[in-house]
């Protein structure tokens, strides 16, 4: 989709060598120098696995046991998309084990994280997700939301 074909465009800008899974748009994630894989081979050779699903019943606990044991050691997880994409409870394990390096999370299970053993590990960064708070966020939500009215109002 939209977010992940533009965070390949800022890691083919690093020189990072783009793997992709389900990439909707093929040809633009092709067009930046990626190649489109399987997940199995995604989480077996990635260093950073970025994930930018929608939460529905095919992605709930998307990563979960049997994906982490695939990573890398050194392998970091990233989850902007939502909370559950990721079974916590697993991850946790895989953090305190070391079986990953680390995570990077802005969506959670339960918002606001009541879980200390996630909040008490040294190998995870969690922030809000506040993306949709900036000003041009805002602005851009507003527009929409006004073309929206704008289209209903002109079929009554």
């Amino acid at each position: 989709g939209r977010i992940g074909l533009e965070v390949a465009r800022k890691a083919e800008a690093f020189d990072m060598e783009l793997l992709g899974y389900d990439i909707q748009k093929r040809e633009r994630f092709r067009d930046l120098g990626g190649k489109y894989v399987d997940l199995e081979k995604l989480l077996r050779e990635s260093d950073y696995v970025t994930l930018h699903v929608p939460l529905n019943s095919g992605t709930r606990h998307m990563i979960d046991r049997e994906e982490i044991d695939l990573m890398k050691d050194s392998a970091v997880l990233i989850n902007t998309a939502r909370g559950a994409v990721v079974n916590e409870e697993v991850l946790i394990g895989a953090l305190q084990e070391g079986k990953i390096a680390g995570a990077c999370l802005d969506n959670y299970e339960e918002d606001p994280v009541e879980d200390g053993r996630l909040v008490s590990l040294q190998n995870d960064v969690l922030t809000p997700h506040v993306g949709a708070s900036t000003e041009e966020a805002q602005r851009g939500v507003s527009l929409l939301a006004a073309e929206r009215v704008k289209e209903v109002l002109k079929q009554s």
